[in-house]
Order: structure tokens, then sequence, then C-alpha cells
């Protein structure tokens, strides 16, 4: 029997998502388990509700579904915020850790891949269907799991690809939000390292660091140049499809908005820094008040949302195969981050705030690195080069080179 649908309007799945906000935060503050691993608020209300609509699939019969269009805007402001806030002397001197954290995401999505399929093969199943519970649908994404999984199923013949590969990645990103607090946490504890203790923050503000008033100007300007840095961020994402038609060059992949927005920030930044000068700095640092307060916001609803939408009844079919597999994937993503990224990055408080963005990225989405690394921030203080690299890195060249390796283990 098909469960009823129960649709929930736009404005009503909006404003229980800041409820759900509100929910977590306020469990996060009357724990000290969750505060001392650096559990996000946004995981615990949004997690929350999705157990709930759980419990009315399975024993109601009713599958609501939440129209969560705004979700995707609220994650442009957010890269938006990231930009404005971001020094281009950072993110020069990011090159080589740039590289360095590309070159070991990509080794990781090999590792990721081979286990996939060496689960599949021990199960009796094609080995290429462990692809949809490797990189597609971890590393990748719903997003990469959508494109790819019709692919498997007209061209591999693995009829439950769609399912496998939504599945794993419901899973993969409640483990995403849970594990990157803890290893970064773990790491500064284990190895006695240094926090920053630097106040300015790209998102939010430090635990210990009393609110400061901000002025009905500062959140204004803030506004404008976020929704300038958008516009000029989908200009430069059709600028960008425009000149590749043109020259009839198809990459097969799409820069993602979110990207643009964080490059049109950027050099929004620059421009007004370099008009304004020294004499009015003190209106900008006022606006930078407002975007850390409107970035928080906009993160931590966008993670709400997304985890008040996972349909968690989806990881019935081949439920052990999955649970096998990703079991597996959570293993070697904590091994991996732990003792591999943090070394290769180097071993300071910089690498564990960049680990705990890559625990987010190797299991759920660039949001989930990113709420993983401000979780950490907000309580030990900023890391800006790891804001500047971990999304350029986990938003658009691990994209390029998950579709290679993705068709060089599946034969496509």
């Amino acid at each position: 029997m098909t469960p009823q649908l129960f649709p929930v309007h736009g404005l009503v799945s909006f404003t229980l998502a800041i409820l759900l906000l509100f929910l977590g935060k306020t469990l996060v503050q009357r724990s000290a388990v969750l505060r001392q691993y650096c559990i996000p608020e946004s995981v615990v209300g949004g997690f929350v509700c999705a157990a709930v609509t759980t419990v009315f699939y399975f024993g109601l019969d009713i599958q609501v579904e939440f129209d969560l269009q705004v979700r995707d805007t609220l994650l442009l402001y957010f890269f938006a915020g990231i930009g404005l806030k971001s020094d281009m002397r950072q993110l020069l001197k990011g090159g080589i850790p740039l590289l360095i954290l590309l070159v070991l995401a990509a080794v990781f999505i090999v590792l990721q891949n081979a286990l996939g399929m060496g689960v599949a093969e021990a199960f009796g199943l094609d080995p290429k269907a462990g692809l949809m519970v490797g990189s597609i649908s971890l590393t990748g994404g719903a997003g990469t799991t959508l494109a790819w999984a019709p692919i498997f199923i007209d061209k591999l013949g693995i009829s439950n690809a769609h399912e496998l590969g939504m599945a794993s990645n419901t899973i993969g990103l409640i483990a995403a939000c849970v594990i990157g607090g803890p290893i970064a946490n773990r790491l500064i504890r284990r190895y006695q390292l240094t926090p920053s203790g630097d106040a300015a923050l790209e998102v939010g503000i430090l635990e210990q660091q009393p609110s400061k008033a901000l002025d009905y100007y500062d959140v204004l300007w803030a506004w404008m140049w976020l929704n300038l840095s958008l516009m000029l961020g989908y200009g430069l994402n059709l600028l960008l499809g425009y000149g590749l038609n043109l020259l009839l060059v198809d990459v097969g992949v799409t820069l993602p908005k979110f990207v643009s927005c964080l490059f049109a920030g950027i050099v929004i930044h620059h421009i007004v820094l370099a008009v304004i000068g020294d004499q009015r700095l003190k209106t900008w640092k006022g606006a930078s008040l407002g975007l850390s307060l409107i970035s928080d916001i906009c993160l931590g609803m966008f993670l709400t949302m997304a985890l008040m939408g996972l349909q968690l009844w989806q990881l019935s079919g081949a439920l052990m195969f999955i649970l096998c597999a990703l079991t597996l994937q959570i293993l070697l993503t904590v091994l991996y981050t732990y003792f591999v990224v943090f070394r290769c990055m180097g071993r300071d408080y910089e690498a564990s705030v960049i680990a705990s963005g890559f625990g987010g990225i190797a299991l759920g989405s660039t949001a989930t690195a990113i709420v993983n690394m401000t979780t950490v921030t907000q309580k030990y203080g900023a890391a800006h080069q790891a804001f500047l690299i971990v999304p350029l890195v986990c938003g658009f060249f691990i994209d390029l080179v998950n579709a290679v390796i993705i068709g060089m283990f599946s034969g496509i």
C-alpha cells in the first residue's frame, strides 16, 4: 500500500526549520557531551524532524514531503558571506595546501570506490554496484547520485542503483555531521594544538566571546553586499556557460553556483576596501559583523532543512549490504582523516579544522564540511585558510576528479 502523501508548504517548512534550529541549540546548550564533541545544533534539530517523519511513514502510513526550495538560496548567501570576509593574501598562500588537499581527496576517492566494490562482491552483487555506496553517493552527494543512477541502470543493468545511492547518501550525510567535530576535538587535545583564539570568524562568534551590539546599518550593509555578491555570482556562472558554449567546449561538469558566489564575494570585498580606504574602514567592519550573523543563520538553516528532508525509510532496500558498506566507509574516513589528512596538512590547528571539514565532505557535502569547521572554530578560534581551500576543493575541483575516477572504475 502506497503511503498517503502529505505535502508541507514552503513557508511552513521554513518556519518549522527555524523552530528545529531553536530546538537543536537548546539541546546542545543543555548537553555537555554534544558541546564537548562539537556536534552542530542544526544536525540535532534536523535529525529529530527526520526521525519523526519516519515514525509517521511506518506508524501512520503518511509520507511527509517538505517544500525546501529556499534551502539552496540560503547556501548561496552563506558562501557569498565567506567570500566577502576572505582575504586574497590568505587565498594566495593557500595554493600549495589546496593542491595537497586535492591529491589527498583523489586518493581517498579511489580507496572509497575500491572498498565499495569489494563489499558488493562479498555480498554476491555486481562489484560496480559498490560504486553507488562509494564516491558517487558519499563524496559526490545527492546530485552526483541522481546523475549517475540512470546510467548505471541503463548501461550496467544495476536496477536498484538509485535506491542504493540515495540510502547511502542519507547515512553518509548523518555520519558526516557527527564525525567532523569529534575528530578535530581529539586532534587538538591529543597533540596539544594551540587554537588561534582569533575572534574574527568567517561565521558566527566565539563561544566565550561576548556578543557585540549590532547596528541597524551593520545588518543592512551586510544584506546589500550579500545580494550584490549573489547577483555577480549568477552573472559569472552565466558568462562561464556562455563562453564554453561559444568555444564549443563541453567539460562535463557545471561550476556550482555557490563557488561563483564565493568568488564574487572575494572580488567585491577587495574592490570595496580599495575604494573606501582606511578612513571608512569602520563601515566595512560593522558590515562584517552583520555578515557573520547572517552567514551563521543561513548555514544553520540550510543544514537543518537538508536533514529534516531526509527520507530514512529509503534505507530499507538492501539494508544489510548498505549498513555493512557504510560502516566500513565511515571507519575508513575516520582513519584516513585522522592519520593521513591531518599529518599531510601540517599537524597544526588549521590542519585539525581542515580535517573536520574533510570528514564532512568525504561522507556528505560541502555544506556538512563547512558546518563541521564552523562548529570547531566557534569553540577554538578562526582558521581562515581552511575556510578558503576546503570550499574550493570540495565545491568544484573534487567533482572533476570524482567524475574521472568513477568513469575509470565503471568503464563507462
